[in-house]
């Protein structure tokens, strides 16, 4: 069985930052038992600010600004649900502090 697509969507947000998500079926094996394959990310201002993957060796995990962790994969409802939450975690954080200092940040 090969890569099957399930997911791709791509969007400039309002602020002009990019979302692209991709999921993807493949055969299960020891490296993705649950038989999914994907790449959430975010970027701000050319930068990742948040991505969720299972690249091949890594595992599950997840980056949020410069920090990378484990991350524990339930399902793709889930996932997209983690990943939408910390991405208006960052529009917050970002666009508030824009307008309480009166600048732009960068992540």
């Amino acid at each position: 069985m090969k890569a099957s697509l399930i997911r791709h969507d791509k969007i400039t947000d309002e602020y002009g930052n990019t979302v692209e998500i991709k999921m993807w079926a493949v055969p299960k094996t020891s490296d993705k038992p649950y038989g999914f394959k994907y790449s959430l990310v975010y970027i701000v201002n050319g930068e990742r600010a948040v991505g969720y993957d299972n690249a091949e060796g890594k595992g599950d995990h997840r980056h949020y600004k410069e920090h990378e962790e484990p991350y524990l994969f339930v399902s793709l409802g889930k996932l997209a649900e983690d990943f939408y939450r910390d991405v208006e975690q960052i529009k917050k954080d970002m666009y508030e502090n824009q307008k309480s200092q009166g600048r732009n940040k960068r992540y």
